[in-house]
């Protein structure tokens, strides 16, 4: 179902019939062809947002997913102030952000996974000494802000390293600290963990959670790594050919599509010998063998038509289970469906 606000809460970002057209010139490739171009060009109208509407409640952590090429990065720029919508309605803060930039700007983070906004050939420090005159930040404010981040984000030893020379997850790190400077009351993370090493991911979503609970910043994370996704949202917005397909709870459209349980066993086999299926003769609806070895089974149960307690039990009474395990749908696995279902 649906993900519904009621009256009662406040919205921290409003979208109502946003839409967003590109003219993208076309040719055929060679030289001749090139050369025709400078006289008669083709264009091609894309559609990179239809009719996009969605609210989001102060202090939530969002998702917005959608396959490469979904309008995701075109519909964060437009909620950034960075692009105009051809038609539409956005408020943000109270705020339209291509209307009321220079006051808008003011309570809102970027970060760019696969951009900077840190000057690439001076200290980091310098930076945020740059950062803090174009925010106008008080000596006060910026020393308070600045220490807070640098234990939080524990940059403490690279501020005076030139930003060319730190690795990805340093420098990500204090993207995230330039963002924050500010204190802004809007995040939006696009791609902030790509590229990063499986401790830095780790450290960035750690981050951005303690951000979210200690200030109550809203954040809108886009990202192709479903586990940034499940571990820092409960609410996901999917986009897809330019249109919201889907504005869902986490936690609910993990159920619905994790109805299926793969449960591992390791047991002692039968002196005799034979086929795990033989041994264990399961008919029972909602059960089939996935892997059928001497000493290892492993089953799929569909949890709609049968429970886990009860497939196990099953499965107790006919083998001397030494060890199992049990999975359900990864959220790899639920992100796919959901392409597919959607036809994107």
């Amino acid at each position: 179902m649906p993900y519904r606000l009621s009256a009662e809460d406040k919205n921290m970002i409003t979208l109502e019939h946003i839409c967003k057209t590109y003219r993208v010139a076309r040719r055929n490739s060679g030289l001749s062809a090139a050369f025709a171009s400078l006289f008669h060009r083709e264009y091609e109208t894309i559609h990179a947002l239809e009719d996009i509407s969605f609210h989001i409640r102060e202090g939530e952590i969002v998702g917005y997913i959608g396959p490469n090429g979904a309008g995701k990065s075109s519909t964060i720029k437009i909620m950034s102030g960075i692009l105009v919508p051809d038609s539409g309605q956005c408020h943000i803060n109270g705020m339209n952000p291509w209307k009321q930039r220079k006051e808008y700007v003011k309570d809102i983070g970027v970060v760019f996974g696969q951009r900077s906004q840190l000057w690439w050939d001076v200290p980091v420090a310098d930076s945020f000494e740059l950062l803090k005159d174009i925010y106008r930040l008080s000596d006060q404010s910026y020393h308070r802000n600045l220490s807070y981040l640098i234990q939080l984000l524990d940059i403490g030893t690279i501020i005076r390293t030139p930003v060319r020379q730190l690795s990805l997850g340093q420098r990500m790190r204090c993207e995230l600290a330039a963002s924050l400077l500010h204190s802004p009351r809007i995040l939006f993370l696009d791609e902030p963990t790509i590229g990063l090493d499986a401790v830095s991911k780790v450290a960035v979503r750690n981050i951005i959670r303690e951000i979210n609970r200690d200030q109550g910043t809203t954040i809108i994370l886009t990202t192709h790594d479903t586990q940034d996704i499940e571990a820092l949202t409960n609410r996901i917005l999917l986009i897809g050919k330019g249109r919201l397909l889907l504005d869902g709870d986490l936690q609910m459209l993990k159920k619905h599509y994790s109805s299926a349980k793969h449960i591992s066993i390791d047991y002692t086999p039968f002196p005799r010998g034979g086929s795990v299926s033989d041994l264990t003769n399961i008919q029972e609806s909602g059960i089939s063998v996935v892997k059928d070895i001497p000493g290892r089974l492993e089953v799929l149960a569909d949890t709609s038509s049968i429970s886990v307690s009860h497939v196990i039990s099953i499965l107790n009474s006919r083998l001397e289970i030494n060890d199992l395990s049990i999975t359900g749908t990864t959220m790899d696995e639920m992100v796919v469906s959901l392409y597919q279902e959607y036809s994107i």
